[in-house]
């Protein structure tokens, strides 16, 4: 077609479609494809598929075509051809423009057309006309599952506008736009705008019936959590959280930065999420603490994948063993010379431990005596326990079990010694272990009904990040004995969560209103130990600290000699595997403690003398050499 468009340029200059005087350039019309094509071979245009042409073609045109058109009057030149009209060359450079590139990008649009039979493809609606919206347009055009049909954007210069050849409309045009498309997908591309915004859209957005999904935030996507393109459910944080306070750096390196850490329950979902910050905070070595073989297996794992994206040379090094067991903690910490202990195991699913109250004693009290005392004998300078909101008036024996765990620590730190103990107290985190975001999210996949135990159940909510964050900063504000309180924000009733975990699927609750609903919400009862409502707080008696987010509790401890004889009585209980007489004993340790119900606790009181049964987390203190 090269020569063809050299004998248009002729006729558009002489106004002939067959010029006179055009025979006396007739070598030209075999050497113009002789000159254009190297050129564009070279510019990189042939290793263009041409169904994903983009940009970068169209440059390649731009410099093939141009270096050809240049070499062609070139050679007119130099073969003596003077009177060759100078518009020549110009007018061939215009119809290879339009004829070497149109016929590529019309034949792309053409192919296109066919690969996404928008009718057998479901219509979607992209919240955001950026970058990151305009590319998942593209990369949704070419697959299989859906079809742009319409952008919306906050900005009011891009409405009317037209993205990807799709139209941006305004926000109060989402219904319109759902109802004239009958859209059921609707996509948030909007990463970088602040997670109260994206609470407003998502409140515009819950009674349209539609199914929310969204792309990862910026911090997921530069830390290497997630990908840009990755479309997945709205966080559920999203619907319930706040911005984030921006974390204080001095505080985050105080305890970590050039230290040697330990986490325990490292495997768990505040322990990994603690290990994941402590690796950016660039510790000399960090050390991951657990009983379970797989939950340190999956964590290291993906610590040494963090390792390498954050640049980091710290050593890891997966440790196996209980916290109950002192000896071993306190050669792993001499060993290592840790600096810093964050101590994240527990027992704390509430029903499971009010069945198995010894366990939960033995794990959650006497785990946390071992772990303390361990690090008291190898100098350790800083020890954090991560408690909870549940230890606070608590009704359950998890909840007494930790309170008596900060109890043990309060008396602890008024020992001499160089370990400086703190305790940080904080709600429900989303998405742990045991959460009822996942829950839901299961139940919503199979078709309900979603279970809640009670129609007025409350909770406090915090992302794990957010938590983790807080508890190291935290960790490294208490000067010994300290009680920290996170700032939870307004507490959430379960069932309004269920609700809106429902609409955002495109989905409708069925209930007395709606019996021709799609999911149904089911009331189980409270489960053993379970309160309606959670508390941060013991007393009234809080202050304020450097950080808006952190409160300190002053609250009240008893003196190490009391501790001790509770704990003997305690182990005694245990020692007889009798559930009921160590859930007196909490009672005792810790006044508030208002049980619920009879003992629960699976194994039975043994007749007589239990000896030949007695493990070493039994034995007093120092008794073992």
């Amino acid at each position: 077609m090269l020569p063809l468009m050299l004998w248009g340029a002729f006729a558009l200059r002489f106004g002939e479609l067959m010029p006179p005087s055009m025979a006396r350039f007739w070598w030209l019309f075999p050497v113009a494809p002789l000159v254009a094509i190297p050129m564009l071979k070279w510019a990189g245009l042939y290793r263009a598929v041409l169904r994903y042409m983009g940009p970068n073609a169209a440059i390649a045109v731009l410099k093939g075509v141009s270096l050809s058109a240049v070499l062609l009057a070139a050679l007119a030149l130099m073969g003596n051809v003077r009177d060759l009209p100078r518009t020549i060359p110009i007018l061939y450079w215009l119809l290879a423009m339009l004829y070497v590139g149109g016929s590529r990008f019309l034949l792309r649009a053409m192919l296109q057309r066919l690969v996404r039979r928008p009718r057998l493809k479901e219509p979607m609606i992209i919240y955001g006309a950026g970058s990151a919206g305009a590319q998942l347009a593209a990369a949704l055009s070419h697959g299989p599952e859906f079809h742009p049909v319409a952008f919306v954007d906050d900005d009011s210069a891009l409405w009317g506008s037209v993205v990807r050849g799709v139209s941006v409309y305004a926000p109060t045009e989402i219904e319109r736009l759902v109802e004239r498309y009958e859209a059921r997908q609707l996509l948030l591309a909007i990463p970088s705008a602040s997670r109260q915004r994206r609470r407003e859209i998502l409140m515009r957005l819950e009674p349209l019936s539609v199914h929310v999904k969204t792309i990862p935030g910026f911090a997921d996507i530069v830390s290497g959590r997630a990908r840009a393109d990755e479309v997945r459910e709205v966080p559920i944080e999203d619907l319930l959280g706040r911005d984030p306070v921006a974390p204080d750096t001095a505080l985050l390196d105080r305890c970590i930065r050039d230290k040697v850490v330990l986490v325990s329950g490292a495997g768990g979902s505040i322990g990994a999420e603690l290990c994941r910050q402590i690796v950016q905070r660039r510790p000399r070595a960090l050390l991951l603490y657990d009983v379970s073989e797989y939950g340190l297996y999956q964590i290291e794992h993906e610590l040494r994948r963090l390792k390498v994206v954050v640049e980091s040379e710290l050593s890891l090094i997966p440790l196996l063993g209980s916290v109950v067991d002192q000896a071993r903690l306190e050669q792993v910490l001499r060993q290592f010379s840790v600096q810093t202990v964050y101590h994240a195991a527990a027992y704390k699913h509430v029903p499971i431990v009010e069945h198995n109250i010894l366990e939960g004693i033995r794990n959650n009290v006497f785990g946390t005596l071992a772990a303390a005392r361990a690090a008291q004998a190898a100098a350790v300078e800083s020890f954090v326990l991560v408690s909870t909101d549940k230890a606070v008036r608590p009704t359950n024996v998890m909840g007494a079990s930790k309170r008596l765990a900060e109890l043990v620590l309060q008396a602890l730190a008024r020992e001499e010694g160089v370990t400086r103990f703190t305790m940080v107290r904080f709600g429900n985190v989303l998405g742990s272990s045991g959460s009822v975001v996942p829950l839901f999210r299961r139940q919503i996949a199979r078709g309900g009904p979603l279970t809640v135990t009670h129609p007025q159940i409350t909770r406090y909510f915090m992302t794990i990040p957010e938590a983790a964050a807080l508890v190291i900063q935290a960790g490294s504000m208490g000067q010994g004995g300290d009680v920290f309180v996170l700032e939870m924000g307004e507490p959430v009733r379960i069932v309004d969560m269920a609700r809106k975990m429902v609409r955002l699927t495109g989905l409708q609750v069925r209930d007395e209103d709606n019996p021709e609903g799609d999911i149904a919400i089911e009331f189980t009862g409270l489960r053993p130990g379970e309160k309606l409502y959670e508390e941060l707080l013991i007393g009234d008696n809080v202050t304020e600290t450097g950080h808006e987010m952190i409160m300190r509790a002053e609250e009240a401890c008893l003196p190490w000699d009391t501790v001790q004889g509770l704990l003997n009585e305690l182990r005694q209980a245990c020692l007889m595997f009798d559930g009921a007489r160590a859930r007196a004993v909490l009672q005792q340790a810790v006044p508030e403690y208002a049980p619920q119900g009879d003992v629960r606790e699976y194994l039975q009181p043994l007749p007589g003398s239990a000896a030949g049964a007695k493990a070493h987390w039994l034995e007093e203190p120092g008794s073992r050499a």
